[in-house]
């Protein structure tokens, strides 16, 4: 890092307040507007020629944007507005890792004041070292998004499957038993299916708190502990660990159960109806249901019955604080079950893209994990790029800034 220069953030980009453009007069086109955290919709003008590198400025702080597209920053957002010679995509890696988040000035809303960036005193490597740090960071990027686009094709290839046998009932013919077009109905349901109340289809159990003021509870905890927020945070098909882990002793001393892996949890309180998969053996707060399958109601099936009565759940919820659907309503809910066969063919094709949407998942934590480890020691120099020889992925092929 011999050859990085010491300089203030002002001499390394400029910043500057989005623009505003209120709902009403946003038309439908093919500029993305850009708000703190995310595109909000798409205009039929900009502002602000490409690459759009966007961070938030009041309500949401920390989330930095790199849109390779012309577009609209709105006015609770920062742009850069000059990138000085440096390029693009170090920028954008190099906002990343300031966590402006900490640089909340706001009294009430979370605000970033560009004023306190000025005079930062920052590191900053010449133009060719600023390529190679970003083509590596770019690199695990572009690994991170072809997985997420992978995993949900796969999941909307099952989910419509599932739609197509039990939900439109346009279900194959089996060995014993015909196809739809053939089939005998009986009240709207196929001969040799089954409607029956939850609690006598599969079991079910709801979680529990230890004690947070017994530290022996929580203290070098192996056993995952969900809350709703685990779920509504990673919106993830399946769950490999929990934010918090609690002690055997802390669920022993608390009405939490430990359930098997590939149960499915849903929470159940305040947001109603999100589903994920755990891989490990793992309880719950009092914010979920967790459902068991079974041979009747395996996994794959159990799964896209709970995620799809979602409204449903929703209607059944109430309370006066917070919406909250009990296991008491939940018991008594109706839930179809095909006959044999039809869910053994219906498991052997959905079978294999569950195992594949898990493994990219894998995959994908590895990756976001090997990504952050290494940003802030590419960012500070602590990792040397200047004598590797480092191919420039495709999305960076046309980036000579």
């Amino acid at each position: 890092m011999n050859n990085w220069r010491e300089d203030i953030f002002d001499n390394f980009i400029k910043l500057n307040r989005g623009f505003d453009l209120p709902n009403a007069k946003i038309k439908d086109g093919i500029y993305p507007v850009i708000a703190s955290t995310s595109i909000k919709a798409y205009h039929n003008q900009y502002k602000v020629k490409a690459p759009c590198v966007v961070t938030g400025r009041s309500g949401s702080l920390g989330t930095v944007q790199f849109v390779n597209k012309d577009g609209w920053p709105l006015n609770t957002a920062l742009y850069v507005k000059d990138f000085k010679n440096n390029n693009p995509k170090f920028a954008y890696y190099f906002l990343q890792q300031m966590h402006l988040e900490n640089f909340n000035s706001g009294a009430g809303v979370p605000t970033l004041n560009q004023n306190h960036l000025h005079k930062l005193k920052v590191n900053i490597p010449p133009l060719p070292t600023q390529q190679k740090i970003a083509a590596i960071l770019t690199a695990y990027d572009d690994l991170i998004e072809n997985n997420n686009k992978r995993i949900s094709i796969l999941e909307n290839m099952a989910e419509q499957i599932y739609k197509e046998w039990f939900v439109r009932m346009r279900f194959p013919a089996t060995a014993d038993k015909p196809g739809y077009k053939n089939a005998k109905f009986v009240k709207g349901i196929p001969d040799g299916w089954e409607v029956e109340k939850v609690e006598k289809a599969f079991d079910f159990l709801g979680g529990g708190t230890p004690s947070k003021s017994e530290e022996r509870y929580w203290e070098n905890g192996e056993i995952n502990w969900y809350t709703p927020s685990d779920l509504t945070s990673s919106k993830s098909f399946f769950s490999f660990n929990s934010k918090d882990k609690c002690s055997a002793l802390g669920l022993k001393n608390s009405s939490a159960r430990l359930f098997p892996p590939y149960s499915i949890m849903m929470t159940s309180r305040a947001t109603i109806g999100v589903v994920s998969i755990n891989t490990t053996q793992a309880s719950t707060n009092q914010g979920f249901i967790t459902c068991i399958p079974n041979s009747k109601y395996p996994l794959e099936y159990l799964f896209f019955w709970l995620k799809l009565s979602k409204n449903n759940f929703e209607l059944l919820a109430n309370g006066a604080t917070f919406l909250e659907l009990i296991k008491s309503n939940f018991k008594k809910i109706l839930v179809l079950r095909p006959e044999e066969m039809i869910i053994k063919k219906y498991i052997d094709l959905i079978k294999p893209i569950f195992s594949d949407i898990e493994i990219l998942q894998k995959e994908l934590q590895l990756l976001n994990k090997n990504r952050d480890l290494l940003l802030p020691r590419l960012l500070s120099g602590k990792l040397s790029v200047e004598n590797l020889d480092i191919k420039f992925p495709p999305s960076m092929e046309n980036d000579n800034a």
